[in-house]
């Protein structure tokens, strides 16, 4: 499943690129304007795999519908890895693909309004989110801390 953003840049004419500490825009080098000498566009950056951990909250909601919302969701949805829920909380953990932390993290924080009522899926808030790269999930591992390997694969309770 290929997911991110497509299309232009976001930026109107008058705005400025954002610009690393290195020098790069965000649209990268030779972005095409006239700071960089004409030069053409880069080929868009591939996508990379980022592990998201989607921690959700709001009113008390029965255990049975927080979790047909949850099955539901990732029926719809196979790159859910697994969700934990109570009856006032959830947390969804998946892999996403995108061409940077900024896609893969503004995807997410729209996972769970977009899906609400598709999915059935409470009324709750994003309340907290964590995306990180494939490397860094790993080296985690590696190191003994960081959220345990998303298994067994599924939906189940705190």
């Amino acid at each position: 499943m290929k997911r991110g953003r497509q299309g232009p840049s976001s930026r109107g004419p008058g705005e400025r690129a954002l610009v690393s500490v290195d020098g790069v825009g965000a649209d990268g080098p030779g972005d095409g304007d006239a700071a960089s000498g004409g030069r053409s566009p880069r080929e868009p950056d591939p996508a990379r795999l980022w592990h998201v951990t989607l921690s959700v909250a709001g009113p008390r909601t029965p255990l049975a519908e927080v979790r047909r919302g949850l099955e539901q969701l990732a029926h719809d949805h196979p790159f859910l890895l697994t969700s934990r829920y109570a009856t006032d909380h959830a947390e969804v953990r998946y892999w996403e693909e995108a061409r940077d932390v900024h896609d893969a993290a503004a995807m997410a924080l729209r996972l769970w309004g977009e899906h609400r009522s598709t999915a059935g899926l409470p009324p709750w808030e994003t309340v907290g989110l964590e995306v990180i790269d494939r490397d860094t999930y790993h080296q985690r591992l590696a190191e003994g801390y960081g959220p345990p390997p998303a298994a067994p694969v599924g939906v189940h309770p705190f």
